[in-house]
């Protein structure tokens, strides 16, 4: 052959090895472009398996405890909804999974569905639309019973290492490294054979929180979790700073979840939650183990957090620290913070909630390079259903700011900027108001409380992040209680949170998420926003026991006439106090319906040069400026109905 036909039919045959190359690079790539000149084409699961004909199983896995002491490690029972094509195949998926308590008692779901069964105890019915929507686009569905609840053995333990090992005894199983079994007392053996151990936990309030105590385990093959109005330290759901929340402790919900059978074989486990939740409100050993915030650098899964900055249940300081310990540590993670109370994303903004979920999935389970990861970190609701968003969260030219508290020109009724003042104020604390009746009669001279506040803004301010505010107070008695509040004194339309659906209206109308089966609908009721027209609005809260001033984890007796110095974390937020509004810090004592008030009503004495707040405002100090003119008079807040206050749970149930 000559020599120029051979190089012709070389270099043709190099061309066409590296062109079979980048198609075979282009075809086995999840999320591979199109042709040069064409637009990329994110990949997307398409729902190519039928629902109606998926394997519906139950399986028992062993978490290797012993929490209700009978001499059998406890198993814990996991419904299970898969393809039936893929099973054939072969092919391996992965997992979307929600551990809860409530699957039994309570339900899920503004709808609050529980799980069924056939008359061979065979699972019918997922709650909520995990199932109906991704079982057909290739992944399977776990819905777990945590330890004592349902049909799993064991204990309630209210966040502890039974809940916790309850849901990660399952990814391990998931993962090839635990045993289940077919049944509950039997000895055959079931593996999990056709999942690939990717594993993607979800969840709203307990269950988001097991999610979160699961990652902060660090275990293998949990690829992300999606924890909505999630717990972060079970201690700041019952307490704040000694403050407690609610009138009783865990022992109530871990009565209000337990299966009949539990109940009556979990008395000591009961005890032991009573014992070791004084309502002292002292950190004890109990309140450790239930603390996530301090495992956040054993995190390896990515971190979608979902949570509502009106949340008076699992109140927004949970998300704040989450948040900041996640950050801390280099999580991968992206947020929503909605203006709604205790509600589900799926229940306030549902189809974009169903498409971001299921991006996100396929991206973090699947691998699909659909672009999610480099989209704005933040969503957040600056009004009903309008909707910003920030590349990261905070914004990175957040700073943190002192605003200090002034003396006005009548009692209780001061100025707040940023020069250091004089003086005092004085309040007696009144356990008949609420942060609603503070911020009403803000520019009047009340008993109650102690308000400061700015000139109308001449511009907009945007605070974003958690603050503090230190107080040095002068009690009357030897034990007090505080609140302090940020407040938005200025008319706006917001979701009603105190109202009935925190922020919600459910209508009557349907829409589906999926396929359905006669036991199974992935139908749900529509919703709409529920407003509320206000003259100010509570952006931010924090509560404290005045005798944790030196110990925030145990208090003691106050020295009546004795200064106490004391710093009160105020809840996660992002909000923008609007130009012409004004800035309010309230201090006071009992927060009626939030906190549980002192043995004693004392009066309180603020030491103005001794105490601040300290505000993360997006653009630094610059942006805090306030304009000279004077409020007009019939702008101010004197007779303006607030919103109602909220009427909280019996004993608290973060579901």
């Amino acid at each position: 052959m000559p020599i120029r036909a051979r190089r012709t039919r070389l270099l043709w045959r190099s061309l066409l090895t590296a062109a079979l190359a980048a198609l075979m690079a282009t075809l086995m790539t999840p999320g591979a472009a199109q042709g040069a000149a064409g637009p990329r084409t994110p990949d997307e699961s398409k729902p190519m398996y039928a629902y109606e004909n998926a394997i519906r199983e139950s399986v028992w896995v062993d978490t290797r405890l012993d929490g209700d002491a009978d001499g059998r490690t406890d198993r814990v029972a996991v419904d299970i909804v898969r393809p039936r094509e893929l099973d054939r195949t072969g092919r391996r998926i992965p997992v979307i999974m929600d551990a809860s308590p409530y699957y039994a008692c309570c339900g899920r779901g503004n709808e609050s569905q529980k799980k069924t069964y056939d008359a061979q105890g065979n699972p019918v019915r997922f709650p909520l639309y995990y199932d109906n929507y991704f079982v057909p686009r290739g992944y399977g569905y776990v819905a777990v019973d945590l330890a004592g609840t349902n049909r799993s053995d064991g204990c309630v333990d209210v966040g502890g290492r039974s809940d916790v090992r309850s849901a990660k005894a399952v990814v391990d199983w998931l993962n090839g490294r635990a045993r289940g079994y077919t049944s509950r007392t039997g000895q055959e053996r079931a593996k999990a054979s056709w999942s690939n151990g990717r594993t993607g936990m979800i969840g709203k309030s307990y269950d988001g929180t097991v999610a979160q105590g699961v990652a902060a385990t660090g275990v293998k093959g949990l690829k992300t979790i999606v924890p909505i109005g999630a717990i972060s330290s079970w201690y700041d759901y019952y307490f704040q700073q000694g403050a407690p929340l609610y009138d009783s402790g865990p022992e109530w919900l871990s009565d209000a979840v337990e299966s009949p059978e539990a109940r009556a074989r979990c008395g000591a486990v009961r005890q032991r939650l009573i014992d070791g939740a004084p309502r002292s409100g002292d950190f004890t050993r109990l309140w450790s183990e239930r603390d996530h915030v301090p495992d956040a650098d054993k995190v390896r899964a990515s971190v979608f957090v979902v949570h509502g900055m009106q949340d008076l249940n699992v109140r927004a300081k949970h998300f704040g620290q989450w948040w900041d310990a996640l950050a801390e540590n280099g999580v991968d993670r992206k947020i929503w913070l909605s203006q709604a109370g205790h509600v589900d994303p799926f229940d306030f903004r549902r189809a974009d909630w169903v498409r971001t979920l299921h991006r996100w999935f396929d991206h973090e389970l699947l691998g699909y390079d659909n672009g999610v990861d480099r989209e704005p970190m933040a969503d957040i609701e600056r009004a009903p259903d309008r909707w910003t968003t920030d590349r990261v969260w905070p914004p990175r030219a957040t700073e943190t700011v002192t605003l200090r508290p002034a003396e006005g020109d009548a009692p209780g009724v001061g100025t707040l900027g940023t020069r250091r003042a004089k003086g005092t104020e004085t309040f007696t604390d009144d356990p008949k108001l609420s942060e609603t009746d503070w911020a009403e009669r803000i520019d009047t001279p009340t008993p109650a409380k102690a308000g400061f506040v700015t000139r109308p803004l001449a511009r907009d301010l945007r605070l974003s992040g958690s603050s503090t505010v230190t107080v040095t107070a002068t009690p009357t008695t030897r034990t007090a209680h505080l609140s302090a509040v940020l407040v938005d004194l200025g008319p706006a339309t917001i979701r009603d949170y105190a109202a009935p659906g925190e922020g919600i209206t459910t209508l009557a109308e349907r829409d589906c998420w999926g396929p359905s089966t006669t036991g199974d609908s992935s139908c749900y009721r529509q919703t709409r926003a529920r407003t509320a027209a206000v003259e100010h609005t509570i952006f931010s809260r924090g509560w404290a026991d005045l005798g944790t001033w030196a110990d925030p984890h145990r208090g003691r007796p106050l020295t009546p006439g004795r200064p106490h110095t004391i710093t009160v974390d105020l809840a996660a937020s992002d909000h923008v106090v609007p130009k012409g509004h004004r800035l309010a810090l309230i201090v006071a004592g009992t927060d009626k319906n939030l906190i549980e008030p002192p043995a004693d009503t004392p009066a309180l004495t603020i030491d103005l040069a001794r105490t601040h707040a300290k505000v993360p405002l997006a653009g630094g100090a610059s942006t805090f400026r306030t304009s000279a003119s004077v409020i007009p008079r019939d702008t101010r807040l004197d007779g303006v109905a607030p919103p109602r206050p909220l009427t909280p749970v019996p004993g608290g149930s973060p579901s």
